[in-house]
């Protein structure tokens, strides 16, 4: 029985860690990479920034920052 919540406990971080993981590279997603690399391109050109950095690299660290604690929640699983 426990197995069996340790196994479903699993897969639901799985999932979450995925789901948290594609959100980062996503090209559809909010806080994708391609918003970073949009500043990044208007600042090499010397244009405004696109997007707001500062608030962008908040959410995407507060997802790393999740992602760090599924991959610790796993292991603990193990």
């Amino acid at each position: 029985m426990n197995e069996d919540k340790n196994f479903d406990k699993r897969n639901a971080l799985n999932a979450e860690l995925a789901s948290l993981m594609s959100g980062l590279s996503a090209n559809t997603s909010p806080i994708g990479d391609w918003k970073v690399i949009k500043v990044y391109e208007a600042r090499m050109l010397g244009k405004e920034d696109p997007y707001d950095m500062e608030e962008l690299a908040a959410e995407r660290q507060a997802v790393r920052d999740r992602i760090n604690e599924i991959q610790k929640e796993l292991k603990k699983l193990d």
